[in-house]
């Protein structure tokens, strides 16, 4: 079935995300190995039908589900980390309609293609799939979806892939019930030329999504991006 981006109107969208190609590090600088994918950037605006394509319909569980929502801030002075952190803390982004908890804070500097670090390592690892919930193949889809929300002062990226992990184990063979699948099962996936596209989806501050990343191969990136900014994340 794949991962499906929930939206109205396509001209809710259109603009505001892109596709392209991904490939592996090799000597770009700063990355785990030279294994990492990143984006390619060869980057065009979705169109209407690749949107279509990647609709929800009656038969999608919501665990594939990638939801973009808003959240209003306060204003802040453009140098006010103190005040960001102090609101992320404070915030129920969903009023109470979902449990949840909030798993860290994030600042990203201007210009990063892909923004997760090993912090064992300092290298960034690029595009990845989460493993907060530990389920293996078999029941994978039933992992909780994760909450991100852009409080800037920048504007940065959701990056994420256009094939779930469960594809991706299914390609390579590895889809016994009792595999665990992991970001190396992507890294493989792509060193052997399999296809996956890339969305570049735009979060100006105060804009997030609701995601779920133990299936869906991610990333952040603020590329492009002339200033910093705070990611706020939850699990849901």
């Amino acid at each position: 079935m794949g991962l499906r981006l929930l939206f109205d109107q396509f001209s809710d969208i259109q603009g505001r995300i892109d596709i392209g190609g991904v490939r592996q590090a090799g000597t770009a600088p700063g990355y785990d190995d030279g294994v990492a994918v990143i984006p390619q950037e060869d980057w065009i605006p979705l169109s209407r039908d690749e949107a279509d394509r990647l609709r929800p319909d009656d038969a999608t569980p919501t665990s594939m589900v990638i939801e973009l929502v808003d959240q209003q801030l306060p204003v802040f002075g453009s140098d006010d980390l103190q005040g960001r952190l102090d609101t992320a803390t404070a915030l129920d982004p969903l009023e109470g309609r979902w449990p949840r908890r909030r798993l860290a804070c994030t600042v990203s500097e201007p210009g990063l293609l892909t923004s997760t670090e090993d912090s064992t390592t300092g290298h960034r690892i690029g595009l990845h799939v989460d493993n907060f919930d530990r389920l293996p193949y078999s029941t994978r889809q039933n992992g909780r979806r994760r909450l991100c929300l852009n409080l800037g002062p920048g504007p940065r990226y959701l990056l994420v892939g256009d094939r779930d992990i469960k594809e991706i184990c299914r390609v390579l063979g590895c889809d016994q019930n009792g595999y665990y699948p992991h970001t190396d099962d992507l890294r493989r996936y792509v060193a052997e030329g399999h296809p996956l596209w890339c969305l570049r989806i735009r979060l100006a501050p105060g804009q997030g999504y609701i995601a779920p990343t133990e299936l869906a191969p991610h990333d952040g990136s603020t590329s492009g991006a002339q200033t910093w900014s705070l990611a706020a994340f939850w699990l849901g």
